[in-house]
């Protein structure tokens, strides 16, 4: 069982960005340019998506209610408006801590940029973060949560520390990806700089298959990994020997940011997607007597870890 620690350092207060950030690119799957400013957003206003493309500028929020499809990317909607693949965005934001923003964009994609969360990293970083007045929200799991999906499975325990652990392993039948895994402590300076810039990564036989199904239509060697049955066709290789699975983690906190507030609790994932994922978040948000939402963890006491089923998950 591969182990990823990741520790978000805790923050007290709500954060937005101090100033606009604005880019250009284009869409992995529809293959639609497109442009993009991120604005500083009050406090308790959350994510939320704006399509200046479309009439009367209609806004989505990012929650997990809103998704509408997983299919290779997670789909967030809502009354007609829709906008896709914003999981390496997202994921930018909860590594970063930041809680409320304005994502304006004249297109139905977030741009992929080179196929990881870096370019977002860095424009985030180099414009810095306000503090707003207003306390963060954590919610902190005290009961097991599971989902799974087959042989893939995600379990959500309870911290024995207050913080936010995650324990991620894959296992594909290939040979640059065949039982991959990842095991460190992070802090905010490790995640940004060693888990944001995996990129995304496809298999060359897949490749006409999905842009048939009107996908990948803006995929190339400059945004994604690409596989064939022997050998990485990206000129330069891989960024990590073990990217494939970086980036699985990055996807995976995108997706988990969905629930609407940072989690505190001890998360073990095998083989996880964008469907499962969604599927975790929403059995989180409908059994509310598993988490306590609270704005104070300095007075909240380590909940153990149950050493039983832990033993059981690292033989599964």
């Amino acid at each position: 069982m591969a182990h990823i620690l990741l520790h978000i350092p805790v923050m007290k207060m709500q954060h937005t960005l101090q100033n606009v950030i604005e880019f250009s690119g284009i869409g992995l799957h529809t293959g639609c340019p497109v442009n993009v400013r991120i604005l500083p957003s009050d406090a308790d206003t959350g994510i939320r998506f704006l399509r200046k493309d479309l009439p009367g500028s209609p806004f989505i929020k990012a929650v997990s209610a809103n998704v509408i499809s997983t299919s290779y990317a997670t789909t967030i909607g809502s009354r007609g408006a829709s906008v896709s693949t914003i999981e390496h965005l997202m994921a930018a934001f909860y590594g970063l801590g930041v809680d409320n923003a304005i994502v304006e964009l004249d297109g139905p994609e977030v741009p992929i940029m080179d196929g990881s969360a870096a370019d977002f990293i860095a424009m985030m970083e180099s414009t810095g973060l306000e503090a707003l007045p207003a306390l963060r929200q954590y919610l902190v799991i005290k009961k097991p949560i599971r989902v799974s999906e087959d042989d893939k499975y995600i379990y959500l325990l309870p911290a024995d520390d207050m913080e936010f652990t995650i324990d991620y392993s894959i296992d594909f039948a290939h040979t640059f990806l065949n039982k991959q895994s990842f095991a460190r402590l992070f802090s905010r300076d490790t995640f940004t700089k060693e888990l944001g810039s995996a990129r995304t990564f496809g298999f060359l036989k897949d490749v006409e298959t999905l842009r048939a199904n009107g996908l990948a239509r803006g995929g190339s060697l400059e945004n994604a990994i690409v596989i064939s049955d022997n050998s990485i066709l990206n000129e330069g290789g891989l960024r990590y020997p073990d990217e494939f699975v970086r980036h699985k983690v990055l996807d995976m906190m995108g997706d988990l940011a969905l629930v609407g507030a940072p989690v505190i609790g001890h998360l073990v994932a095998y083989r996880s997607g964008h469907s499962l994922n969604h599927k975790l978040a929403q059995k989180v948000l409908s059994l509310s007597g598993r988490w306590e939402l609270t704005d104070s963890l300095m007075d909240k006491e380590p909940v153990a870890i149950m050493p039983a089923l832990l033993d059981k998950l690292a033989t599964a």
